[in-house]
């Protein structure tokens, strides 16, 4: 988990973590920054046994080296991030890992953060897959970097991120690689609390959007909550509806889009993915 002026979250998101930790998880944490309050609010867990390794960078150096900090460090079997802002429905790691263990093929495996409201199944089903076991996924090249399950030995294979690669980015290499990535089906929540329509959320107005700004809404010049809203329901349209070709996101078709990403931002409007 990576912390950052979250103490309004990590009374809700960090005890959930820990108490759907089996006996052989354990918790890596890695605070950003110099906000008292979130140094206070992880105090009380810094020595808790299920607890492994505790960082505190006094720069905020956001989420790759922290990412790779524990993909190149942690010897586990499988590996996660689970955000700061990110409620994980109990049983998730013993469902994700069964998954995996009865399907060699899996790659990043994702909890799904929307509400129902923002499921499509005419456009879902045909993503739907079931695989041995009995178990299902939503395919998707990529899912969100946080609540997934992602085995160490592709790390070991493919590398941790490059210095100018974010996880969407890594997800797609591992799918060229031959991975099967997508969201466990029928989804396991996380609830979002930076979604304005989660109950437990901070952002009702634009002024609490302006003062927490979410990285995805800042990527995609947001600057109010009727806006985040669309940007978070687009972002599940296209979950949904995203080939399963992975050269549909490199060369020139990712410059392309790149593009299109940079022009919606110099004219002031959200980027529509």
């Amino acid at each position: 988990m990576i912390t950052y002026r979250s103490a309004g979250y990590i009374h809700l998101s960090l005890p959930r973590l820990l108490d759907t930790l089996g006996q052989q998880d354990r918790v890596w944490l890695w605070h950003n920054g110099d906000d008292e309050a979130t140094i206070e609010a992880l105090r009380p867990y810094r020595d808790d046994a299920r607890v492994a390794r505790y960082h505190h960078s006094r720069e905020n150096v956001r989420l790759r080296e922290p990412t790779s900090w524990l993909w190149s460090e942690s010897e586990a079997q499988f590996v996660s991030k689970v955000d700061d802002d990110c409620r994980v429905t109990p049983g998730w790691l013993d469902t994700f890992a069964a998954a995996h263990e009865s399907n060699p093929e899996l790659g990043v495996v994702g909890s799904w953060r929307h509400p129902d409201s923002d499921f499509h199944p005419e456009l879902a089903e045909r993503k739907i897959q079931t695989l041995a076991g009995g178990h299902r996924i939503m395919r998707n090249l990529w899912v969100q970097g946080s609540g997934y399950l992602l085995p160490r030995r592709l790390i070991e294979r493919q590398g941790i991120l490059n210095a100018d690669e974010s996880f969407t980015q890594y997800c797609v290499r591992l799918a060229r690689a031959g991975a099967v990535n997508g969201f466990y089906f029928p989804f396991v929540r996380e609830d979002h609390m930076d979604d304005p329509r989660s109950s437990h959320t901070l952002i009702r107005t634009d002024a609490d959007l302006a003062t927490r700004m979410p990285l995805s809404a800042q990527a995609n010049n947001v600057v109010t909550v009727a806006a985040w809203v669309a940007q978070l329901e687009q972002s599940a349209l296209v979950l949904q509806s995203a080939s399963l070709d992975p050269r549909a996101y490199v060369g020139w078709r990712r410059k392309w889009r790149d593009i299109q990403r940079r022009a919606a931002a110099l004219a002031g409007r959200p980027a529509r993915w």
